[in-house]
């Protein structure tokens, strides 16, 4: 957004950039600050509370204090989420699933290593990771197979500014592959006006070290006023689970330059890399489980499958984003953001760990066989295999905006197209050479050419997609404090296959498949007066099936068609002096669901089909009050129906979506002090369809203390994570049979201690 606040009002002309809605960025529109911030806590608070976003939330005491809030103009259920909470109440090695935690109907499983130790997956409403889009600076992002994500690997912390959840797919702006279920919108760290440095040191359960550091050129008058910001971070920790260190690095940087009086470009790119010892399939089993404990992984026993010296992985990734932004006329506006991000994941691991400490020692003798020679005989040795997943994504959003005087309309275009290689490779561990475990494959149930694959390659693929989405909103004024938002979207998704042995098939394939969608959408906004907003909407969700679709023989001979949602759902926001409230109520109809099956036709082996339905519905709130000495308390909480809906069966929560959320809390804020104690609950849930007994959880919460005060230019904290040391299950992944399902649970109880000198 071009618009800003003190100098850089100044620099661009306050009453051109009051034009600058966030249409432009694809998520709520924008607030007038109607309150002068509060100072209870020293004058540090800011007005603009959603910073770096394109979202500013009126600056009451209440809006400033409170973990979540949303905003007056917002034609969805929202949560923004500031960087004062992140800073005061969550770990700093917290990933943005775990930022994203505190908002109503947001559940996760994962970090069962540690807060950001290992990889979490979100849930928003019962909607899975990759079927909801996170951004960052309104660019989305994803893996190239499906757009699921990887929690710690992109954006730790130290890069978040704002992180604001959409709960809807959002007005016709709102681009991205899984608009479908919801938006997780994170932004980048702001420049300031003013130049500091921050240096931070953490000490925690597990032996974990974090090292921060934070400099703000503040305004470069001989650069026209430009502005940057850098940040470096370095996180190393053993972690929770046995044999499970994790090291993680990364920087970040960003510079705002003006270019003349109504234009800016903003140049920003990250790196990060993980190293840490874990298996590709991660998990304990009840028999390791009973023999070593909850936090089992892996151990020093390089004859088994879970030694750790096995089972590795490095993971590196970059994020790179050019923005130009300008005033073309008095009543237009023009922005572009030209990026591009990689992911390059690199693993060694055992092949079943499961087998480790089962009961039956046939079994384990019988894995721990290798085949050195194709065709040979078996011999003694430990299988594993190396992974390639690496992709790169280039990608171009340009939108305009002109405002016509009781209205506006806003167009755009979004292009974006990847390369992807993937591969696996079975290996014996002991000794890296080859090992020949693949079976042989069916030629008869192929067309005629086929030869047999090796039989140490699992697969080995290119894949490509390009990805372009065009979208109109007519923003209509019709009275004062109506604003009715009709839009339309069209998208075009193709998938391509290269593939010297193909995922699944194991023979060489080259598969092509194109979808399409045309997505209305309409808001409506209406401002009762400067304090209270009611807000609708309707809109229609879309994800195309997944690469996985195209791992078949006969692919002709599949049906799927993109999953479809339709959205419908309404609500109020209310930000008084000292009491913030927002609530809504939301249905959706979610189709086509994404199936295998076997073809008719034997011999035709796996094809892909939809056929299924799933609705969901609830109500969700979020609230607080704030006194006048710097004390508020919170609450928020939801009730979600996320139940299949097929003709003729019954209706079962899905897995992993809790029935319910809650979270509630005290913060106090004021002078030299910061200390919160935040609950959050989630409600009985499944981690497998059908609602087995076997994997049921009633419910569990996770509770964290923190404490911080200021002593000059040092701010001492310590925080107590997991603070009543609750161990649920937060997650089963399911095996062949029950013996092989592997079980994931919530760390204990643990303690960081830290000190942030600023200057």
């Amino acid at each position: 957004m071009i618009s800003m606040t003190g100098a850089r009002l100044r620099l661009l002309g306050a009453s051109a950039l009051a034009l600058t809605a966030a249409t432009l960025a694809g998520v709520a529109r924008a607030d007038t600050v109607v309150a002068a911030p509060d100072n209870s806590d020293g004058g540090q608070q800011r007005g603009d509370l959603a910073e770096g976003s394109d979202i500013l939330v009126t600056a009451t005491r209440a809006n400033e204090i409170a973990p979540v809030t949303a905003s007056l103009q917002t034609t969805q259920p929202q949560s923004v989420i500031s960087r004062s909470f992140i800073e005061d109440s969550l770990p700093a090695t917290a990933d943005f699933n775990q930022i994203a935690l505190i908002s109503p109907s947001v559940s996760n499983y994962g970090s069962a290593n540690g807060v950001g130790m290992s990889e979490s997956k979100a849930q928003i409403r019962g909607f899975q990771d990759g079927e909801y889009n996170i951004t960052f600076d309104g660019v989305p992002f994803g893996d190239t197979n499906d757009p699921t994500h990887h929690s710690n690997t992109f954006f730790p912390s130290n890069t978040i500014e704002t992180l604001v959840v959409d709960r809807g797919p959002g007005n016709a702006g709102q681009l991205g592959q899984a608009t479908f279920g919801g938006n997780m919108n994170l932004f980048s760290r702001a420049t300031r006006e003013d130049a500091s440095m921050e240096l931070k040191g953490a000490y925690g359960s597990y032996n974990t070290w974090l090292l921060r550091g934070v400099a703000q050129t503040g305004a470069i008058d001989a650069l026209g006023g430009a502005e940057a910001v850098i940040t470096a971070q370095h996180i190393k920790s053993d972690g929770a689970r046995t044999y499970s260190p994790f090291r993680s690095n990364n920087v970040f940087g960003k510079v705002m330059i003006p270019i003349g009086p109504d234009a800016k470009l903003t140049i920003l790119g990250t790196y990060n890399e993980n190293s840490f010892n874990q298996p590709d399939k991660d998990g304990a089993t009840l028999s390791q489980i009973a023999q070593f404990g909850k936090y089992f992984s892996l151990n020093n026993d390089p004859k088994s499958q879970t030694y750790y010296g096995y089972n590795y992985t490095h993971k590196t990734t970059d994020f790179e984003i050019v923005k130009f932004e300008a005033n073309l006329a008095p009543n237009s506006v023009f922005e572009n953001r030209a990026y591009t991000y990689s992911y390059d994941n690199e693993t060694l691991s055992g092949s079943d760990v499961t087998l480790y400490a089962t009961a039956d020692a046939a079994a384990i003798a019988k894995a721990n066989k290798v085949t050195l020679t194709p065709g040979g005989a078996q011999t003694n040795g430990v299988p594993g295999y190396t992974k390639t997943n690496k992709y790169r994504m280039f990608g171009d959003i340009a939108k305009a905006r002109i405002d016509f005087g009781f209205g506006a309309i806003t167009a755009g275009a979004w292009l974006e197209w990847s390369n992807t290689y993937r591969q696996q490779r079975d290996v014996d561990l002991l000794t890296m050479q080859r090992n020949y475990a693949e079976k042989a494959i069916d030629l008869t149930k192929l067309p005629a050419g086929y030869g047999q694959p090796p039989a140490d390659i699992k697969f080995d693929q290119n894949s490509h997609t390009e990805h372009t989405e065009e979208f109109v909103e007519l923003e209509l004024r019709p009275i004062p404090g109506l604003k009715i938002t009709p839009g339309f979207k069209h998208v075009d998704f193709n998938r391509r296959i290269d593939a010297d042995y193909n995922q699944t098939t194991r023979i060489p394939q080259k598969l092509s498949a194109t979808y399409t969608a045309d997505l209305p959408f309409a808001s409506v906004n209406y401002a009762v007066n400067t304090q209270l907003s009611v807000y609708g909407q309707f809109a229609r969700g879309y994800l195309a099936p997944p690469l996985g679709t195209l791992y078949v023989a006969r692919p002709e001979l599949s049906t799927a068609e993109p999953q479809r949602s339709t959205n419908y759902q309404a609500g109020l926001v209310y930000h008084g002096h000292n009491l913030s409230i927002d609530m809504d109520a939301y249905k959706i109809d979610f189709t086509n669901k994404f199936t295998s099956i076997n073809a008719p036709v034997q011999a035709d082996g796996v094809i892909w089909i939809n056929q299924g339905a799933v609705q969901y519905k609830g109500v969700e709130g979020q609230i607080t009050y704030a006194f006048d000495n710097g004390l508020a308390v919170f609450a928020n909480a939801s009730r979600n129906y996320a139940k299949t809906d097929n003709a003729g069966e019954a209706h079962f929560q899905v897995a992993n979506a809790p029935e319910w959320t809650a979270a509630g809390g005290i913060l106090y804020k004021h002078g030299p002090i910061r200390f919160s104690l935040i609950d959050k609950y989630l409600g009985r849930q499944w981690f497998a369809d059908g609602q087995p007994d076997a994997y049921k959880s009633n419910g569990y919460n996770i509770a964290n203390l923190s404490v911080r005060y200021d002593i000059g230019p040092a701010r001492i904290g310590f925080e107590v994570n997991n603070l009543f040391d609750t161990r649920p299950v937060t997650n089963i992944s399911t095996g062949k049979t029950a013996q092989f399902d592997q079980y994931f649970y919530q760390t204990g109880r643990a303690f960081t201690g830290d000190v942030t000198f600023t200057f």
